[in-house]
């Protein structure tokens, strides 16, 4: 095995680093944050505090963003002095240290690479995601409930903010489905290739004999809509039914007929939200969940147009796209990029961070392809 010379690959991260810094544009980026910032001081920004909100979210991920990049430049160079600094003196001990800071950048460059190939007309923007149990009786609910613990740990892993809008319950463990969004800019790009089924292989804690089961849980992506878009949906095409909150118990569940459930007849798409005490809120919250899902499809059957056209045949990410395997040995295994983990106790926990970069980086090779 060729041993790499640490100088040679400092510089090429650097040029890595470079190529990445003029797709990000940091000119363009520091004059965003300074415009932002005139606005978060302005003295009536919360007036309109869902407005503030964003401006203020857009403000700190912006400068997160800015940070992650500066300080990656500093550790290049400082990488670079270390190592000199260990040859000078013939510290092994220097040495390891640098070596470990390499392979520590080598991955978070990588991970900041990965973020520039999310330039689709929808990747900038948070993502809605909807879980759903599928086949496998009970294990399947339980299955939905722990990918729905999977996300949004990974979420809290991140620091990015999400609100769950619904989430039913079924009748002996685990949830029928759920929908939450994860707010933070890019969020959909990010997560656009968690779309689809989800296979769990394990003993069933459900059956007395201790026998292995196999369920299914999918999972819906889409990207949160905007002002900017354009949806509209006549009131003579949704049928709203109101119903009392579901739960697992206790004093949290409303005694109201608080929760909306809204169909859209025309295409058949069901949404709900029982989030929120007030019945108009959660009326509100379900139509932007169903504006979501329409501008989705409007986005899918455009998709389909231009392979048409091209003479393409469409790509779908919608079928099975990873195992769990729990027994009778551990791994969980992505079946379109062969991405695989060993210790499926932090996946579940949300270390999934390098299945959602494989699938970006496989995923803009389809579309290549695909162009």
């Amino acid at each position: 095995m060729a041993v790499i010379d640490p100088a040679e690959e400092i510089s090429e991260l650097s040029g890595t680093l470079r190529s990445i810094m003029d797709v990000l544009d940091l000119e363009a980026m520091r004059k965003q944050i300074a415009e932002l910032g005139e606005q978060v001081a302005a003295p009536d920004l919360w007036d309109d505090a869902e407005a503030a909100q964003k401006v203020t979210s857009k403000l700190s991920h912006l400068q997160a963003d800015l940070n992650r990049v500066e300080g990656l430049v500093s550790r290049v160079d400082d990488l670079t002095v270390l190592y000199e600094l260990a040859a000078e003196e013939d510290d092994e001990a220097t040495k390891l240290e640098a070596d470990k800071e390499l392979a520590s950048l080598r991955s978070d460059i990588g991970a900041l690479e990965v973020r520039t190939l999310l330039s689709g007309p929808y990747d900038a923007r948070e993502a809605l995601v909807t879980i759903n149990s599928q086949a496998g009786g009970v294990d399947a609910a339980d299955w939905a409930e722990m990918l729905l613990r999977m996300y949004l740990r990974w979420a809290e892993r991140k620091g990015y903010g999400t609100e769950v809008y619904d989430t039913s319950y079924a009748e002996e463990a685990g949830i029928k489905s759920a929908t939450f969004t994860v707010k933070a800019p890019y969020a959909y790009g990010t997560l656009r290739g968690e779309h689809g089924t989800h296979r769990l292989v394990r003993i069933s804690p459900f059956d007395n004999q201790g026998r292995r089961q196999t369920s299914f849980a999918g999972v819906d992506i889409v990207p949160v809509v905007e002002q900017t878009d354009h949806i509209e949906i006549n009131e003579d095409d949704l049928r709203v039914d109101v119903y009392r909150s579901s739960g697992p118990g206790g004093q949290g569940v409303n005694t109201t007929d608080s929760a909306v459930r809204i169909t859209h007849i025309p295409t058949g798409i069901v949404v709900s939200c029982q989030n929120e005490r007030s019945q108009l809120q959660n009326r509100a919250s379900a139509m932007n969940v169903l504006q979501a899902k329409l501008l989705e499809r409007k986005r899918q059957e455009e998709a389909e147009k231009m392979s048409e056209l091209r003479g393409a045949s469409t790509t779908s990410w919608g079928t099975q796209i990873r195992n769990y395997v729990l027994h009778p040995y551990q791994i969980v295994k992505d079946l379109r990029t062969g991405t695989e983990a060993g210790n499926p106790s932090a996946v579940l926990d949300g270390d999934i961070d390098e299945f959602i970069e494989s699938e970006i980086r496989w995923m803009r090779r389809q579309e290549s392809e695909a162009n």
